[in-house]
C-alpha cells in the first residue's frame, strides 16, 4: 500500500524533518486542498482547514499504519475529519465555493456521463450546479468516488464508515443528483 518513497517521507516526518514536511506538502498539498475546498464554503476558511490537516498530519504521523492504508487515504481521512468537523462548528449560513483560482477539479463531462447517461453541455451545467446544494458528506462520497477515483474501501476508511455503506450513500445520491439536476 505505502510506496518507498512515501516510507522514506514518512521515516522523515517521525524524525519532524522540514524537507519532509516540504515534500509532504508539495506532495499531497493540491490534492487535499482541493478535498477541503469542495467541501468547506469559502477559500479562506478552506485554507485555515487545509492547514489544520498538515498540522494534524504532522503531529500524529506516529500514528499511521500502512497496514490499515496507504500513507495518500489516510490524509484524506485527517482532511475529511477536518473538513466536516470545521462545518459542525460553523454558526454562519453556507455559501458554497466559488473555484476562482482552479483549485478544486470540475466534474468532466466523462464523469457525468458515467453517472448520468450521455448528458449535453446544458446538462453538464445543472448537475454542476446541482452538485453544490448536497450536504458535505453526501458532497464528499461524490467527490471521492469521481474526482478522487477512490474505492468503496478507501472511502469507508475515510468516513469511518463500511463499504457497503458508502455503496448505498452513493447510489442514494446520485438518485438525489438526477433529480436536483432535472
Amino acid at each position: 500500500m505505502t510506496t518507498d518513497i512515501d516510507v522514506n517521507l514518512i521515516e522523515g516526518l517521525r524524525r519532524q524533518s522540514p524537507k519532509a514536511q516540504q515534500q509532504m506538502l508539495e506532495r499531497y498539498g493540491h490534492a487535499v486542498f482541493a478535498q477541503v475546498a469542495r467541501l468547506v464554503p469559502s477559500f479562506e476558511d478552506a485554507e485555515e482547514v487545509y492547514q489544520d490537516v498538515f498540522v494534524k498530519v504532522f503531529k500524529n504521523i506516529n500514528m499511521y499504519d500502512a497496514e490499515q492504508s496507504s500513507l495518500k487515504t489516510w490524509i484524506s481521512h485527517i482532511a475529511y475529519n477536518e473538513s466536516i468537523s470545521f462545518l459542525r462548528h460553523k454558526t454562519m449560513p453556507v455559501i458554497y465555493y466559488e473555484d476562482r483560482e482552479g483549485e478544486a477539479e470540475k466534474l468532466s463531462e466523462s464523469e457525468v456521463e458515467a453517472t448520468f447517461g450521455h448528458p449535453n453541455p446544458e446538462t453538464v451545467q445543472l448537475i454542476r450546479a446541482a452538485l453544490k446544494h448536497l450536504p458535505p458528506d453526501e458532497r464528499a462520497i461524490i467527490t471521492m468516488f469521481y474526482y478522487e477515483e477512490m474505492s468503496l474501501k478507501e472511502i469507508a476508511y475515510v468516513t469511518e464508515s463500511i463499504p457497503t455503506t458508502i455503496a448505498s450513500k452513493l447510489s442514494r445520491t446520485r438518485k438525489k443528483l438526477s433529480l436536483l439536476s432535472r
